[in-house]
């Protein structure tokens, strides 16, 4: 069974919270409502039942799970401590749940975030060697790939926080 991982960007948790209504992903348009009857004639019509949200920035199918990798991740880039990013409140949080968790949304810590935003091109190429060779990639981390990732997330945190917002992780089981 595979395990989705998706990061986007949203203004706040409230509107990150409507990703969980898209089962493709945040990059993907919501579920719609059944077509409903409307108008004198009672005409079918098809009813976004999400107010015709617009799909998320994204960057889809990462692999890298918001608190274990993601932990790590911080850890190398702010020298932070693991064991205090495992323990701040939105490590991992979930802001939605849909399907009895096969669907969630959970948040990222803002330092992880803040860290991608700032971060140059080569100190996420620096990063990307030790953050491979961790014992969460089980030896099969490319740092190649991971640099490519890395700049992707750091383009999409930049994006977030010049806009007010923040990045979230959409998960699907």
């Amino acid at each position: 069974m595979a395990v989705l991982f998706d990061y986007f960007a949203a203004s706040s948790d409230a509107e990150a919270a409507l990703a969980v209504h898209r089962p493709g992903g945040p990059g993907q348009p919501a579920e719609s409502a059944p077509a409903k009857r409307t108008g004198i004639f009672s005409r079918r019509q098809r009813v976004d039942d999400h107010g015709h949200q617009p799909t998320f920035q994204t960057v889809a199918d990462t692999g890298i799970d918001p608190v274990v990798k993601g932990g790590t991740l911080e850890e190398l880039l702010t020298g932070r401590p693991y064991a205090e990013i495992a323990q701040d409140a939105r490590s991992g949080h979930a802001l939605a749940v849909r399907h009895d968790g096969e669907r969630l949304v959970l948040t990222l810590t803002d330092g992880l975030v803040d860290a991608l935003a700032k971060a140059t091109r080569e100190r996420l190429g620096a990063i990307a060697v030790p953050w491979s060779g961790t014992e969460e990639f089980m030896g099969a981390g490319d740092p190649e790939q991971l640099e490519s990732l890395l700049l992707d997330l750091s383009a999409l945190a930049r994006d977030a926080r010049a806009r007010g917002g923040s990045v979230y992780c959409w998960v699907s089981v």
